[in-house]
């Protein structure tokens, strides 16, 4: 009896260390992941194309990280509608510039960050207006990013 109970016991805390060590790993993942894309995010090119690509083929972005500071409750949807349209336009762009999806492991990390930014936007929009702000500003950090990528490409070619 007394060595079922011990079995049972070391199922227990090995279950418990398991989970730890789990949950442990995927807040590491997620900070790692998260660190990674502001690192990316933070490296600026020596010519910023953002401005010019997004007056070239009419993108809201450059209007909504300015705009998304004082963005009322209400504004929110429409400049999260106009970003989603803006990341279209760019994935488009990226796609014809570099003749692939999604031209590397950085742009797909990035991909992935916005929707993540997107998905943390929609969530905290309900409660946090402040949240959703900080969101939608990360997203727009992530289209000017892509718009300069877009941007050294065009250069590159010509």
């Amino acid at each position: 009896m007394a060595i079922r109970l011990h079995a049972e016991i070391e199922i227990v805390i090995e279950s418990i260390a398991t989970i730890v060590i789990t949950f442990g790993s995927l807040a590491m993942f997620a900070y790692w992941f998260r660190y990674s894309c502001l690192l990316i995010l933070s490296a600026r090119t020596s010519r910023d194309y953002a401005a010019s690509i997004a007056e070239l083929h009419q993108l809201a972005f450059a209007a909504a990280q300015s705009s998304v500071r004082v963005a009322t409750w209400e504004d929110l949807p429409a400049l999260k509608d106009s970003l989603d349209r803006d990341r279209y336009v760019l994935a488009r762009l990226l796609e014809q510039r570099s003749g692939s999806d999604d031209a590397g492991v950085e742009n797909q990390m990035l991909h992935a960050y916005y929707s993540v930014m997107k998905f943390t936007c929609s969530i905290s929009q309900a409660f946090s207006p402040a949240a959703a702000r900080h969101a939608l500003a990360q997203m727009a950090e992530v289209l000017a990013h892509f718009a300069n990528v877009v941007g050294e490409c065009s250069s590159a070619a010509a």
